[in-house]
Parts: C-alpha cells; structure tokens; sequence
C-alpha cells in the first residue's frame, strides 16, 4: 500500500478547468495502491457524491473537500466576502474529516455562492472561523494567502499569515508544498519549510492535479482555451506555466520530496482522519402542517382522499357503480401508507391546489400518476382513471418499493409562482431547483477543440457531420447490436474519417483531443422542472449556488439530491396549459360562458372532427405532418383513439411490422375501420384489448394480460413488464416458465400460452404507458375543443403564447387564413400587447412588434384606457410616457400600421415623428416643472385653438411594396399582405409542398414549392461559374434554396422581377446548420426548374377539385355551380367531390366545364363552396 495520498485534485466538476473523470481517477488510484483520494473542486462541491459513490464502489476511502476562494480581509470583519473587490479570492483547499467538517464545508461552499460571489465564490475568514470544526485545510497552491504573503512580503509576513489561519484551524492547518516545476514554486517550497520551523506547522506534498496522465496535458490546455473562449496559438492567453499539474505516482512524489519525508507521510496522516460516512437511501420528508383536530400524516391523508373522492362523485356526469370506486381507493389507501408516502401526496396536492385557487393552469397529469384514484380524488391529476383501465400498480407497486414521482404540468408563464409558493409555505432555505450538468457531446467536442486549435468552422463541421446521430446507424457500421455515439467509435465506424486521421496530422490531433475531453462536464444550469424541499434548512444535506437568474439550486444534480435522501418535485412549464387559460379569459372578456374542462364530456363530434381532418395546428401533440396523416386515416370518434394515437405515434410501433405485414400503427388503424378482422391471442383477452381493436398498445396491457391469461397480481404484472424492457435473458427464462404454470391452472395449452408470451414480449419493447397517453390525450381533446367551439378566442390564445417565435406566427397566420380568420395589423386604440380578439377579428400583438416591449404597449393600454382612444400622433405623444414609447417603438408601431387608425399615410407619420416627439417632451416637460395653462389653472371649458393644433403631413403613401416591406422589417412576415397570398387554391391545385413541410420531408425526396426569393447571394465555383444560395419563403416559413450553375443561370433573371416562383428540385439535408444539435430544422431544397409561379399555373394540366357537401348537394347550389363555371371558360379539368356522411363521391366533368382558374374564379369558388371544402388527404398520401 503506497504512503503517499493525493489531497488536492480538480476533477472535470472545476468545470473546464479540470479535466479528470472521477470514475478515472478512482481507477488509477486503486491501480496506484493508494488507499484513499481526495476531490477539491474550485469553489464547489458539485462532484462530491459522485465521487463518494463511485469511491466506495471500488474500495478507496473517499476524502471529500473543495478549494475555495477567501476574500481578503481580517478574522473579525464579518462582510468581507460580500464586498465588491477585485483581486480577491485566494485558494484554500478544506478537506473534510468527519460529517461535521462535510456539513461545515456544504455551509462554507453555499454561502460562498449564495453571499460572497464576485467572479468568483468567496468565503471570509471569520466564516472559515465559524465553520472551521471537522475540517483539515492546506494552504493551498501559489494563489493561497501565505504563498503570496511569503513570495510578495517576506517570510515574517507569511509566519503570520500562518498563524492566523492556524488559529482558525487549530492543529488542522497545513503547509502545501508543490513540485510542480514552475520557478517561483521552487522558491515558495524554500519559504514554507522555513515558515514550518518558525510556526510548528506540518508540511503536505500535493500536486494540484488538474488532469490525469503527463499526456493529458494538451488538452488539458486546449480545454482552457475554451474555457476563455480563444486559440491555443493566442499569445497573451491565460495557461498554465508547467506541464507536471498530472495525477504523479507515489514513486514520483515520494523523489520530490525526498528532502522533507514528512511531507509525503503525513499526506497519509490526514487520510486516516478524514473518516466521512454520508448518509444514503432514507427520506427526509418536509413538514406538512396537518389540519385542526388531526393526529397524524395517515389520518389527515385519509380524510382528505375520502372528502376528495365524494366530491368526485358528485360531479361526474357519467354513471358509474361508486362501489367500484371506493373499494379501489382503500386499496390506494392501504398501500400508500403501508410504503410511507402520505406526506409525499400531501405536499403535491397542496402546491397543486395552491396553484388552482390562484388561477394557475395545471395540466391534467403526467406520468403513471394518472392511474391512481387517490391522485384523482385529491386533484392531483384531472382524468378518472377507471373509465380507461388505468393501473394503479403502473405508478405504485409493492413488490417493487420505489419512491412516487408525480411530475407536474403548470402554465409555462407562471411555474415560478408555485415555486415561490412553496419556498414562502416550508422555508426560502428550505425550497430549491435542482442543476443539471451540460457534457461535451461528440459533435460540440469536435466544433469546441477545433476552434481552440484554430480550425476553421467549415473544417470542424465537415468532420462533425461524418459522425452518425442516431446509436443504431453507429452498431449497424460497426457490426454490432448496441453502440455509443462516440469519438472513438465514428472513427472505427466511418471510413472516410478514419481516413483524415491516417492522413492528416491536424485532424489526428483534433481527434485523439476531443477523444480525451469528450463526455467532461462543460457547465451547470437549472434544470428545466426539478425543484427539491427539505425539513431542514437545505444546507445540511447539500451545497447550494446561485443560477444565472438569481433563484437557488442545488449543486448535486436530480439523482444524487433523491441519493442524500431529499424529495424532488417535478414542476414542468407547458405553454399549452398557458394556451388554454388564455382562451378561457378571452371567451369570457367577449361576453361568453367559457366551458368548464373539469366536466366536459369527452364525445364531442366537432372536437373529433377536428383530428379527423387533420386541422391540428396548435393542438396538444398532435401537429406535425405525419400525426395529421394518420389522424386523417384514423378519423378518431371517441377519446380512446385520440388516446391510443398519442402512445402509436413513436419511432418504435412506426417500425414495428404486425401479424398483417403492415406497421403496427397501419394495424391499428385498418382493424378500426374493418379492413383488417378484429381478432384476440385468447378468448379470454377480448375486455383488455377491445379498446385498441385487439392490438397490444399499452404496457398497462401486457400487465393485465399477464393476470387474466396467468394469474400474476397485478404487482407482478409489473415486475414482468420491466423484465421483458429490459430483455435480461435469464430473467425472461424465469417469467416464461412462471407465465407457463399460470396459465396451465386456467386450462391454456403451452403453445397459446407461448404464443401470448411472445407477443407480449414483442409489444412490451414498444408499449407505452397508458396513463402518460390519456391524460395528454385529454389535454389534446381540451384545446381541439377549444378550436372547434371557439376558434378565433383559440387561436389569439395561441398566437400570444408564441409571440417571440416568428415563424410559429407565422404558421398560426397561415392556419387563421385557412380558418376564415382575418388577422388584422395592430392597433394603438383597440389592441394590446398580446394578440386579442375584436368583433370576431384577431387583433396582432403589439408586443409581438420587433423593439416593442411588453412595457410600452401596457403603458399605452392603461392610458388609452383611462383618458380614450388617441387622436393622432400629436395627442400620442402628449399623453403617453416618452421614456417607455421611445421614439424607437413608435417607428416600430407605424411600419406595422398600428397607428393606421389615424387615417394618415405611414409616410406622413414617419415624416412628423421627430416634431410629434418633441412636442410631448416639450409638454412632458411643462408638466414636470408645474408650468400649467392659465385656462387649465382656471377650469376654463374652451378647447384648443386648432389653428394651433398640430395636424398630419400631407405625403403620398409608400408603394405597396414598400409598405409591407417596412412591415415585414418589424413584424418578420407579410400580414396585411403576401405575394403568394392571391395563389393559395392554386397552389393546393399544383399539389405544392410548404417549406415547413419541407423539414420533414426525407432527404433527397423531389419536391415543388411556391415562393418568394427576398435574397439570394451569388457564389463563383472553383470551375468560375456562378451560382447562388437563396433565401426562400412562403406562407408557413423560410427555407434555403440551392442553385447550381446550370439552373442559377436560367433563373436569375426571374428572381431579379420579384415574382413569386415556382421551384422543382430536392429536399437537400446534407448540410445542417450552424448551433445546437437540438436546434429547430430548416427547409433545404436543391433546385432542378424554376419558373414564374403564374406560368406555372397557367400552363397546369392539373384538375381544379371542387367540393360540395351532402347537404347542399340540390338544384339551386348546383346551379350556382354551373353558372360560376360558365363565367370562367378555359383549359382546365374539374373535379367535384360530393361528400357524404360515409364516403366521398369524386366525378370527372366533361370538356365543357373547363375552366380558366384565375384569382376572381377561386374568390367566387371560395364564397360558393361555403365551407364544403373538406380535404381527405390521407387517402392520396
């Protein structure tokens, strides 16, 4: 066993300062016989149950401690660490001994981020004093306090210093010694062997590692460079000035300092008074405060379950046996107590309830929560789960003891509250969010290191794009079942990248770097939803810092906060819930009665209808393009389906092939409409799986498939559904055999019975929780209900929750043209600062207005509100405070023609802005000072002279082309007008595709698009040819457009007319765009053909399709029909669909109903159809 113990290391939790991974570090100790290692983070302590763990697990003695940063000043100056000073923060590295020195050290590191961070976390010595109990401290590298007082005042100075710290830490003290090759360490070792005979104090070889191996230190430099954001080759960079900062041998250190063996043995010294046991695996439940009159936790929980489930049953709408229901919330009851978990359900239901009484939208619930009548009856989630077949022991088993996890949906703009709530109720130090830490990932480690070596972008980026995405890809490359997405493997995997590494020495280095940085932790951030509460205040479980916003979190991350026995709350924000409330308060400022969600009934034909015809924008999870197909072949009729879609539509039952040779959503679907024979595994199974036409959908119905077929508890059922996700052979052999004598006392022969249990092992890998799907599905029905009963309140609701994300709007636009639904521009007297809804109409959002603040446009509302409408510019910016509407936001308002209202041009408005401006100030000004008007003091009735009101300008209005692109300036689209706006039946006619279609469409997929070109740059090929890379847009998006030589050279002189166009080409992916891997697609099309859109559609021999519904399927409408057809003659087909309650009916007219579509053909057509033009376009895609 070595002697020598390393006491001061920074593993990849100094985040991009050190680069050692624990699991690697641990491994090299134990191969080095060392008996114990230390982990001193910079400042934190975010690795320190990592690291305790995984020490264990091998057998070291963990030695948790932190290097941390002391701000200057004396013992008794109590703020010195919060005072704002540069040049504070010298190293000091404390290592805990015992479980008060770990909780002294979580206090010291929390306080140093929560209190004292200046640059840096900075803690004060007369802290140091206050928590100095149970800990061991070193003074640190050549930034510790004594260091610099030694080198920069001379040894008398540094003695003291030492002495000062030694009195804070009385026989705990150490002087650190250093080999680490840099001049000025040689000189300080000198002094502190000296400062060590004048003071007494003890000597200790550490090494300050900071990566682990000699060859590690290139990029452990290269790490620092992104860190610092520059190049390795950058002259006045900040790196370190030695290459010996590594993981050294016991051998190495013990030659170092052979002069001084104290040093090395007492490195030993302290590692056997560094005993530290953490606490794991209990539960520190918060301290629920119980009603009037009750004992305890069970009995509160009891009584508000039983009083929550009458109230259930007195307002459901549907008949139900209550028996049924009360028997199974004993059952609950039983169980949840038996486990422990009251107080877990009674926090949740009362932050959920909290939120509800205060107007917070909560979604209906999330999770395997959703079947637990408990959760139903104390409002914990919205959805009765016996209706649906919901299984309790999905969420909660006792064969499989674990804690609950009740994830939470809460409206995206007012999660925070609830979180205030709950830090106000158990203790602001007693209520956290959790961290979660950001890795380098193979493609960003790539980009990262090649920036630090100075690579180009375009370099690294090739490089990056050669590396597989998906792990299926990389096995199927390199001949395996299962692979990573790794460096290491894309080089074994892709021949071409193996290839630049054998032959270029820049593109090894950049390779065998990122190999070494890959994985390390890159930064910390707060988790989206994870928010902890303790009975404690926080700090005696675990460090606490502060997030880039101010809040509080946790170091530890979500599974180390649960290992120190703290319970997590999921608080997720969804903007859908957001949507809803706002549809909701807008209905009723219209003057209606908004519906009540918590008893709508779920049989809506209007609600189904809008799945049916796939009209999905903005409904809950269902609006991509290839949901909205299989809902058009679905044609969902009652929630089961929507319910049953929601868990199909995943990349697993997409590829899975059925008994029919066809996908098992395709199955699915086919059963329902009778194409395929409904048919069972068993007799027996008809109840479990009727609802999903006998296909196996849900993991709830494997589990109860093994308990009618083999008589598993439903707990076992449970246990079995996990076995066969996990497909551990040895435990699948054990359920066969199980499942096979279950089933044997129920008369099912062996050969059935495999058969069942092969195709519950099947569906198992892909089964979905049904509780997770029907209580989505319900919020999916709730805002498809919402667009059916109200649409024009719906989609303003919409509109506003993505008033930052332009192309959203303008999909949304798009979708309201398609509804009938005029959005109008802004409007300074009758809008507001999100969208709203007037006369039927939706009014834009003010505040959506490129530099124009939700601040602004509520200024401009309350005084519009208290004093009327403005009269004109004049009177604006008299009334309003120019310090809020600066002169900035009133240009934004009047290019979106918010100020059209006053009925002059917005070339006279931009022309008297400046003087509008100036006379407000000047009146603000008067105002200020108290400089009032003689009449005004005297309360005279006279109105203003209006030879000396200031009117509007006399100037011509801008062109429409310039008109909307000063719109388009501000808003980012074309609202009140768009070139491709008088083509839209036409382009449905040429069977055109959106560029928002076009992201998903797979690559290389030929394709015609309908745009415009605003911008397009022109590129010489290395052959001297021009070609260009366009900027494209249409109704829904923009997109890129590729043009080589030989089609930029037909079509440039078309894009120069600024017409729309029609472009044949290629969905073209092969280049993705700069930024995050998770950023949002775009449309990439390489083009084939370009033409003029209106040539297009004149020379068309694609059939005009009209459409009629039954009803108006009589004399006088088909009449109608014929004399529109008369007026418009031509040499185009048409088409009629008659559709019918069961089918469409599609005639071919002869040659003397051809017709010229032109735009006043398709505004007569428009008004004809009255809404008939129902589109069953899943039956031709």
């Amino acid at each position: 066993m070595a002697e020598f113990v390393h006491l001061h290391v920074h593993t990849e939790y100094s985040l991009l300062d050190g680069a050692i991974r624990i699991k690697d570090l641990l491994t090299r100790a134990k191969d080095l016989g060392m008996p114990a290692v230390a982990i001193t983070d910079h400042g934190s302590m975010f690795g320190a149950v990592t690291f305790y763990m995984a020490a264990q697990e091998l057998g070291i003695k963990p030695i948790i401690g932190c290097e941390v940063y002391v701000a200057p000043g004396d013992l008794d100056d109590e703020t010195a660490h919060e005072r704002k000073e540069k040049g504070g923060g010298y190293h000091l590295v404390l290592l805990a001994k015992n479980r008060t020195g770990y909780k002294n050290l979580i206090k010291l590191v929390s306080k140093g981020y929560l209190e004292g961070f200046y640059y840096k976390p900075r803690v004060s010595k007369h802290l140091l004093k206050e928590y100095s109990e149970g800990l061991i401290a070193l003074s640190a590298c050549l930034a510790g306090e004594v260091p610099r007082k030694l080198l920069n005042e001379g040894l008398d100075a540094g003695v003291e210093m030492a002495r000062t710290y030694e009195s804070i830490f009385p026989g705990n003290f150490y002087l650190e010694l250093q080999d680490n090759g840099i001049g000025k360490q040689t000189r300080l070792n000198e002094l502190l062997i000296k400062c060590a005979e004048k003071t007494g104090l003890p000597l200790v070889a550490t090494n300050d590692c900071h990566y682990l191996t000699a060859e590690d230190y290139e990029a452990h430099d290269t790490l620092l460079c992104i860190q610092t954001q520059t190049t390795v080759d950058a002259e006045k960079r900040f790196r370190m000035e030695t290459q010996e900062l590594y993981f050294k041998t016991p051998e190495e250190m013990e030659k170092a300092f052979a002069h001084v063996p104290e040093a090395i043995l007492n490195t030993q010294r302290i590692a056997e008074q560094c005993n530290l046991e953490i606490e794991l695996g209990n539960y520190y439940f918060p301290e629920y405060e119980l009603s009037e009159g009750v004992s305890n936790m069970d009995e509160e929980f009891t009584k508000l379950c039983r009083e929550g489930l009458k109230k259930r049953l007195e307002t459901i709408t549907y008949a139900v046996d209550e028996k049924v229901y009360w028997d199974r919330l004993d059952y609950e009851l039983g169980v949840i107590i038996e486990m422990g978990f009251p107080a877990y359900f009674l926090i949740v239901q009362d932050f959920i309830n909290w939120a509800k009484d205060n107007r917070i939208p909560v979604g209906p619930g999330r999770g395997s929560a959703a079947g637990s009548i408990v959760a139903w009856s104390l409002k914990i989630t919205n959805l009765d789960p016996l209706p649906y077949d919901l299984l309790f022991e999905r969420f909660l088993n006792v064969e499989r003891i674990s804690m609950p996890d009740i994830d939470v949906d809460f409206c995206e703009r007012r999660r925070l509250e609830v979180v205030k709530y709950c830090a106000e109720k158990y203790g602001h130090d007693r209520v956290a969010q959790i961290t979660t830490f950001g890795t380098m990932k193979t493609k960003a480690v790539i980009k990262d290191v090649g920036r630090a070596l100075g690579m180009t972008f375009g370099e690294t980026d090739r490089i990056a794009k050669l590396i597989p995405e998906d792990p299926a890809v990389m096995a199927k490359l390199l001949g395996v079942e299962k692979a990573k997405i790794s460096v290491p493997n894309a080089v074994k995997a892709v021949l071409e990248l193996d290839d630049m590494v054998a032959t270029d020495p820049k593109v090894a280095k950049l390779i065998d770097i990122s190999t070494r940085l890959e994985g390390l932790c890159r930064h910390a951030s707060t988790h989206a939803a994870g928010v902890v509460i303790s009975d404690k205040p926080m700090t005696e479980y675990l460090p606490l810092y502060k997030g880039k916003k101010g809040e509080i979190v946790t170091q530890f991350d979500m599974k180390k906060v649960e290992k120190v026995g703290l319970i997590k709350f999921d608080f997720l924000g969804l903007r859908t819930m957001t949507v809803i409330e706002d549809c909701l308060d807008i209905i009723r400022e219209q003057g209606k009665k908004a519906p009540n969600l918590d008893t709508l009934a779920l049989d809506d034909p209007d609600t189904f209808a809008i799945f049916a015809k796939g009209d999905t924008d903005g409904i809950f999870q269902v609006e991509s393009s290839g949901m909205r197909k299989y809902l058009r072949m679905l044609r969902p009729d009652c929630f089961e389906d929507i319910v049953a879609m929601l868990a199909l539509y995943r990349p697993g039952p997409l590829g899975m092939i059925g008994s029919q040779g066809v996908s098992m959503v395709d199955e699915f679907i086919m059963r329902k409409h009778g194409d395929i024979k409904v048919t069972y595994p068993h007799p027996s199974l008809e109840d479990t799986l009727k609802p999903t036409y006998g296909v196996m959908v849900y993991q709830e119905q494997v589990m109860a498939t093994a308990m009618t077929v083999a008589n598993y508890s439903l707990g076992e059922g449970d246990l079995l559904r996990r076995a066969m996700g996990k497909k551990i052979a040895e435990e699948m052999a054990k359920q066969r055999s199980r499942f096979l004598e279950g089933s044997r006392e129920n008369e099912i022969s062996d050969k059935i019975a495999n058969e069942i249990f092969d195709t519950m092992e099947k569906f198992a890998a892909y089964g979905f929780n049904k509780s997770h799907s029907a209580a989505y599905a319900l919020i999916s029905y709730h805002t498809a209900y919402l667009k059916a009963h109200f649409p024009v309140e719906f989609m303003a609701a919409l509109m506003s929750t993505e008033m930052n994300n332009t192309e959203k709007i303008i999909m949304y636009v798009n979708a309201c043209r398609d509804m009938d639904i005029t959005v109008k521009q802004p409007n300074i007297n009758a809008g507001q600062a999100r969208f709203s809804v007037l006369d039927g109409d939706i009014l834009f959002a003010m505040a959506a207005i490129k530099n124009v603040g939700e601040e602004a446009i509520n200024e401009i509302v309350v005084v519009r509100e208290a004093d009327g409408p403005f009269k004109n510019i004049f009177d604006f910016c008299e009334r309003v405070n120019l310090r809020r509407v600066t002169k900035r936001v009133l240009e934004s308002l009047i290019k979106a023609g918010a100020l059209d209202c006053f009925n002059c041009s917005r070339a006279a408005l931009l022309e008297d802005l400046e003087k509008a401006v100036a006379l407000g100030q000047k009146k603000f000004k008067e105002k200020e000072s108290g400089m009032l008007n003689m009449l005004d003091m005297l309360g005279s009735g006279e109105k203003k002279d209006p030879a000396n009101t200031p009117t509007c300008s006399l100037c011509e209005e801008f062109d429409d082309r310039e008109k909307l692109s000063l719109e388009k300036e501000v808003l980012g689209f074309f609202l009140s007008g768009h070139p491709l706006l008088a083509y839209r039946q036409d382009m449905q006619r040429l069977r055109t595709v959106t560029l928002e279609d076009c992201k998903t469409i797979p690559n290389g997929t030929e394709v015609r698009v309908a745009v415009i070109i605003p911008d397009y740059k022109q590129f010489i090929t290395r052959k001297g040819d021009p070609m260009a890379f366009c900027t494209a847009e249409d109704l829904t998006t923009s997109g890129e457009v590729t043009m080589l030589p030989n089609v930029y050279a037909e079509a440039r002189e078309l894009m120069d007319a600024d017409r729309p166009l029609m472009i044949q080409g290629k969905i073209d992916i092969r280049e993705e765009q700069a930024g995050p891997e998770d950023a949002p697609k775009s449309a990439k099309i390489l083009a084939d053909k370009v033409m003029f859109l209106a040539d297009a559609v004149q020379g068309s021999d694609q059939p005009v399709s009209l459409w009629i519904g039954e009803r108006n399927a009589v004399d006088a409408h088909l009449n109608a029909l014929k004399a529109l057809l008369q007026r418009y003659p031509g040499n185009t087909f048409v088409n009629l669909g008659i559709i019918t309650k069961d089918s469409v009916v599609n005639l071919k007219l002869g040659n003397g109903w051809k017709v010229f579509p032109s735009r006043e053909f398709w505004k007569d057509v428009e008004s004809w159809q009255n809404g008939d033009a129902l589109r069953y376009q899943a039956e031709t895609e």
